[in-house]
């Protein structure tokens, strides 16, 4: 994360990233895939301890639970916002050469009631589009999503349909809404794509719960 964003989303004074553990934080390991383990996001972990906050299988978990560490891990933000304690787990994920905030809530809605994840979201779209989606139904082709723009606009995603709202040209003016459906070409390919997908993770802990929703 650049210096620059650094003060806008409140993160760790220098050397307090270095001391910072999961603690009684796992909710990672409900809100996000785990291909090793072949569970979908929003499915808690076989593995998570029953009896507390964990991992039962911890000194032998997959290479890619090792590796993971979310952004609050990483040192942003601050000592307060651990994902369990806002609702959400948070990401700064690269696409090409464009970085974006992944803001995956633990459920329904944490976005629209933790005050703390819209001041982070609002800091980090200066610079950077946010994305903000829960974890249920991760196999709904239809499954919504809100894109935060740093041009102002917000992109409400359902499916093949978007509803752009845009900040007023001049003030005092209303908001402008669009409401857009994907070019024919890019529908598609997109439900080609989701084809694949669904056919791939077919085998997943939670695809058969996922489809009969």
């Amino acid at each position: 994360m650049s210096d620059a964003l650094s003060p806008l989303i409140g993160s760790a004074p220098q050397g307090e990233a270095a001391e910072r553990v999961c603690g009684e934080c796992s909710l990672c390991c409900t809100v996000l895939r785990v291909d090793a383990l072949r569970k979908l996001g929003g499915i808690d972990c076989l593995h998570q301890d029953i009896d507390g906050p964990g991992c039962s299988i911890h000194a032998k978990r997959p290479r890619i639970c090792r590796a993971y560490r979310c952004a609050w891990l990483k040192g942003s933000f601050g000592e307060a916002d651990r994902p369990d304690r806002i609702g959400a787990v948070l990401d700064f994920v690269s696409s090409g050469a464009t970085v974006q905030l992944e803001i995956h809530e633990s459920e329904p809605g944490s976005f629209d009631r933790q005050p703390r994840l819209q001041e982070i979201a609002e800091g980090a779209r200066a610079s950077m589009p946010v994305r903000i989606r829960d974890s249920r139904d991760v196999l709904d082709a239809d499954r919504p999503f809100l894109l935060l723009l740093p041009n102002g606009e917000n992109h409400r995603v359902s499916g093949e349909w978007s509803e752009v709202t845009s900040p007023p040209k001049v003030s005092g003016e209303p908001e402008v809404v669009v409401r857009r459906r994907l070019p024919l070409l890019e529908r598609s390919l997109r439900r080609l794509i989701l084809k694949v997908r669904r056919w791939r993770l077919r085998d997943y802990r939670g695809a058969s719960c996922s489809e009969e929703r």
